[in-house]
């Protein structure tokens, strides 16, 4: 008998390379079923965090959201979009104008470079129109592949994969969803263990409840039902197991 092939995502038509997923049995399904739900409880609008009026104004408070939080992102973009309220705008400005610009997010020069060049390619490669496909958007610089997904997802609705950041890590982690620490090793077990409709709300309740219980670091552990009842590799499971023993 032939052995069988590796489940592979959907027919993709965002990208030309697709994306072997690793085998998840129906147990491990329900269980991240359970969680998803749980999470949709507790968190019933799951949004992005960057503000944005339009799908490149995303593209670049995501290329500055890079090492920075979203609220300072949000502060330096307030006024940015306001001096540069189109694609010509931020492809014509000088780079030392945006590099002031962008100075309070941290590596500001090459956020700055990176700001200019992708709106000169969404110009004169897109007709100032921000692409609706993975392999295009990842030709922009400062655009890896969580970029894109946050730009695909978020302004177009389009799922194709699970944006991975710290919070995401940790919470995949500690609940048992992947034991790696590689972002694009943990978003194949999410993608291959949650609905595909789900991937672009998934990561935005995963960065929810990271953010106001499970955190980095705590000195009691959070009483909440989805850290007791699903947390498995934990620090906070081994203070309650203390606790009560």
């Amino acid at each position: 008998m032939a052995a069988s092939k590796k489940p592979v995502i959907p027919e993709d038509p965002t990208s030309t390379r697709g994306m072997k997923l690793p085998r998840k049995t129906a147990q491990q399904k329900a269980r991240a079923l359970e969680i998803l739900n749980k999470l949709y409880t507790y968190y019933p609008n799951p949004h992005c965090e960057l503000n944005y009026s339009n799908a490149f104004e995303l593209l670049i408070a995501t290329i500055l959201s890079a090492q920075c939080t979203d609220v300072r992102v949000n502060m330096v973009t307030e006024k940015l979009f306001r001096d540069y309220p189109t694609v010509d705008a931020f492809a014509e400005a000088s780079l030392e104008e945006l590099e002031e610009a962008v100075r309070p997010t941290g590596f500001y020069r090459n956020k700055a470079k990176s700001v200019k060049e992708t709106a000169i390619t969404v110009r004169d490669q897109f007709g100032g129109e921000v692409p609706q496909t993975m392999d295009e958007l990842l030709t922009m610089r400062g655009a890896a592949r969580k970029t894109a997904n946050v730009v695909l997802g978020n302004a177009f609705g389009i799922n194709v994969g699970v944006v991975v950041d710290t919070h995401v890590r940790r919470f995949s982690n500690r609940f048992g969803l992947s034991r790696h620490n590689n972002p694009e090793k943990i978003e194949r077990d999410l993608m291959a263990l949650f609905p595909r409709e789900n991937w672009t709300d998934l990561s935005h309740l995963m960065i929810h409840h990271g953010r106001a219980c499970c955190k980095a670091r705590f000195s009691a552990p959070p009483d909440h039902e989805l850290c007791v009842n699903y947390g498995v590799k934990c620090e906070c499971q081994k203070m309650r197991a203390e606790a009560e023993g």
